[in-house]
C-alpha cells in the first residue's frame, strides 16, 4: 500500500486514473476514499478490450493500472497489448501494472512496454511470510527521482532488517516459484475433476480462457489456485473450517498454503453488488499452494470437500 500511495502521491487534483475493475481490494479502496478525498478522479472498467481502454483515456488521464494476473479470478491481461494501446493513445500517460502473483520470474513487464511495475513484496519475492513492503519498479530516471522524493518524504521507507529478510528471501526465488507452479498444477488438475467443484481459476490449466497469451506471455505459472464449490455461503464456509493442513487468511506467495474466502476476506469491503459483478460469488475460494508435499495438499481438500456438504454438480 505504501508503493501504490506513492504512485498516487505523483497526481494532483482533478487528475484522472484509468483502473481495471479486477483490481486489488486495497487499490479500489485507496482511490474510492483518500484519493477521492484528495480531489483524484478514477473510473473502474474492464480491460480486457483494449478499445474500451482508450475510449475511457480523458484529457486529464494521467495513469492507468491494472494487475497482469486478477485477484482472485486469475483473469490474465495482455501487458503488451495494453500498453501499447495507452501510449499510442497518449505518450504521457504512465502504464502500471501489479506483478506480485508472477514476480519478475515468470515475467518481465518492463520488457513489454510499462512504466512502472508495483510488486507486493510480502509475498512471493520475500516468500516467508515474516514482512511487509511493497516496491515500484521502473527504467525512467526522471520518474525514479520523482517517487523517490514523495517516499522519504511520506515516510514510505521500509527497515534495513526488511530489505535483509526480502534479499534472503530473493535468493530462493526461482527454486521456489517452480515448486509452486508444481503443486499447484497438481491441486488445480484434481479440482478441475472433482464432482462437487463447478469451476477451476488457474493459470497452468489448458482450459484457461486466456490460455493463449498466457503461453506467450509467461515463462511459467504460479502458486495461486481459486475454484467455485458446488453450494452457497455455509459450503464455502464449512470447507474452509475443514482444512487441516491450510492456514486461513488474506496472504499468499509464502512456503506455506492458505486459504481464504475473498467475498468475506480480500474482497469484504466491496459491496454485494460489486463483488456478483466481477464474479466474487459466496461459494468462491481462494488458495495459495505453498511448497508442501502436493498430495498432502490434496487430501486434505479432500476431507474438506466432504465435510462442507456440498453436492455433486449435475
Amino acid at each position: 500500500m505504501a508503493a501504490i500511495s506513492s504512485m498516487v502521491n505523483l497526481l494532483a487534483p482533478g487528475d484522472h486514473v484509468l483502473c481495471s475493475s479486477n483490481v486489488y481490494g486495497g487499490t479500489y479502496r485507496l482511490l474510492n476514499k483518500i484519493g477521492k478525498h484528495a480531489g483524484i478522479l478514477f473510473d473502474f472498467v474492464d480491460f480486457s478490450d483494449t478499445e474500451t481502454i482508450v475510449k475511457n483515456i480523458k484529457p486529464n488521464t494521467k495513469l492507468v493500472w491494472f494487475e497482469s494476473l486478477s485477484n482472485p479470478l486469475m483473469i490474465v491481461l495482455d501487458v503488451q497489448k495494453v500498453s501499447k494501446a495507452v501510449h499510442r493513445t497518449r505518450a504521457d500517460i504512465l502504464v502500471a501494472v501489479d506483478n506480485s502473483f508472477v514476480t519478475p520470474y515468470f515475467q518481465r513487464p518492463l520488457d513489454l512496454g510499462v512504466d512502472v511495475i508495483m510488486y507486493s513484496l510480502s509475498k512471493y519475492m520475500n516468500g516467508h511470510s515474516d514482512i511487509l513492503m511493497g516496491a515500484l519498479v521502473t527504467n525512467n530516471k526522471e520518474l525514479y527521482d520523482k517517487l523517490y522524493v514523495y517516499q522519504y518524504t511520506s515516510g514510505n521507507v521500509p527497515s534495513s532488517f526488511d530489505c535483509y529478510m526480502v534479499n534472503r528471501g530473493l535468493k530462493t526465488l526461482h527454486v521456489r516459484m517452480e515448486q509452486h507452479m508444481k503443486n499447484a498444477t497438481a491441486v488445480a488438475l484434481y479440482l478441475e475433476s472433482h464432482p462437487k467443484v463447478l469451476r477451476v481459476n488457474y493459470m497452468g490449466l489448458p482450459s484457461h480462457q486466456q490460455h493463449e497469451i498466457i503461453e506467450k506471455q509467461f515463462t511459467g505459472h504460479n502458486g495461486i489456485v481459486s475454484f467455485y464449490i458446488n453450494g452457497g455461503i455455509e459450503v464455502s464456509t464449512k470447507l474452509l473450517e475443514s482444512l487441516k493442513l491450510f492456514c486461513i487468511t488474506c496472504s499468499l506467495g509464502c512456503y506455506e498454503s492458505l486459504a481464504a474466502l475473498p467475498c468475506k476476506m480480500t474482497h469484504a469491503s466491496l459491496t454485494d453488488g460489486e463483488r456478483q459483478s466481477i464474479g466474487i460469488h459466496d461459494n468462491l475460494i481462494r488458495l495459495s499452494i505453498g511448497l508442501e508435499y502436493y498430495q498432502d495438499l490434496i487430501d486434505d481438500l479432500e476431507q474438506a470437500i466432504q465435510a462442507s456438504g456440498a453436492k455433486d454438480k449435475c
